[in-house]
Parts: C-alpha cells; structure tokens; sequence
C-alpha cells in the first residue's frame, strides 16, 4: 500500500523527477525568510519587496490551481507567500500610518 502511493507520488506529472516539483520547494526558502523578518523592525520593510512577494503569491496561487495537472506544492508555497508578504506589509503600514496616530494620542 505505502510502495504503490510512493510510486505514484514519485511517478506523477508534478513529482520529484520534474521541475514542477523542485522549483516550488526550493520557493519555499522565500516564504521562509519572510517569516524570519518578521522580527525585524518595521522601518525596514520595504514596500515594494513585499507587495511584489504578495502579488507573486495570489497570482501564482490561482495558476496553480488552472494547469493540468494541479500543482498543490505551488499552491501552497505561494499561498504561504501571499500570506507573508500581507502580513509584512500590514506592520510596515500600521508602523507608518497609525503609531504617528497612537503617539498623538498618547500625548493627549
């Protein structure tokens, strides 16, 4: 039983003799050290870089989900991705727009 799910896994469109397979693992180093940045002080996230991770992850996470056959390691690296990057960019907005805000009314 556990032979037969391994040789089909293994003999898949999107297994581990194919490109499909590797490069969405390797991807997922990204996802990763995003999650290590999150410790990192808001000032220096950069905008760009996250919304390029983000809109990288929500684009590619609904292509995976139209190619034949479906890739469900692409999906869920840029899903992670997506997720990431959204969470990046709301601490460096919360950061720039409303600890001005918090600040003010702390003062008050």
């Amino acid at each position: 039983m556990a032979a037969s799910k391994l040789q089909a896994f293994w003999n898949h469109p999107a297994g581990p003799k194919t490109i499909h397979f590797w490069a969405p693992t390797f991807k997922w180093v990204i996802s990763i050290a995003n999650v290590a940045d999150f410790s990192k002080p808001p000032e220096k996230i950069s905008y760009p870089q996250q919304t390029a991770v983000t809109f990288t992850g929500l684009i590619w996470s609904r292509y995976s989900m139209v190619i034949i056959p479906k890739n469900w390691n692409l999906f869920s690296v840029n899903v992670a991705m997506a997720g990431t990057g959204l969470y990046q960019l709301t601490r460096k907005i919360k950061h720039d727009y409303f600890s001005e805000m918090e600040a003010a009314v702390a003062k008050e």
